[in-house]
């Protein structure tokens, strides 16, 4: 099923989309407003790991406040699925900005992102997001998949 079959996930989408364009500018409480995490959610970072629930402590969302220091986005949408009250959205976030003190540049992030439908409401409950926008040599996948980057 694509966003345009159903209202329902095209509304989804656009929050999406917005969430990412607020995310690259820092504002991260505007993000969390878009995007509701589940009690359970899980995070597949694009630094590697994995993570289980979100901390909206304000040191927390300062924190990645000041990480995210501008940029915009755009959401590319790849796939979008919905079988009742689960949602999954594969997407490119291309996105350009200032982060962790670093110069601008491209932060395009390929992700996938798993909502459930909780009393009404979408949550997000899974993130998966990686820098793997552009394609590198098995060479270069070898140094990742042994952590000697």
């Amino acid at each position: 099923m694509t966003a345009s079959d159903d209202g329902e996930l095209a509304e989804l989408v656009r929050r999406v989309r917005e969430a990412a364009a607020v995310f690259i500018r820092g504002d991260i409480r505007a993000y969390v407003q878009l995007l509701p995490h589940a009690d359970d959610y899980s995070l597949m970072s694009p630094y590697g790991g994995f993570a289980h629930g979100f901390d909206h402590s304000d040191a927390s969302l300062d924190a990645t406040s000041a990480w995210f220091q501008g940029g915009e986005a755009e959401l590319e949408v790849v796939q979008t699925y919905r079988a009742g009250d689960m949602a999954v959205i594969a997407a490119i976030e291309r996105q350009r900005g200032v982060v962790g003190g670093l110069p601008e540049q491209d932060w395009s992030l390929r992700v996938t992102l798993v909502f459930r439908r909780d009393e009404g409401e979408w949550r997000l409950v899974h993130r998966h997001a990686d820098a793997l926008v552009h394609s590198i040599s098995h060479a270069q996948l070898a140094v990742l998949a042994r952590g000697a980057a």
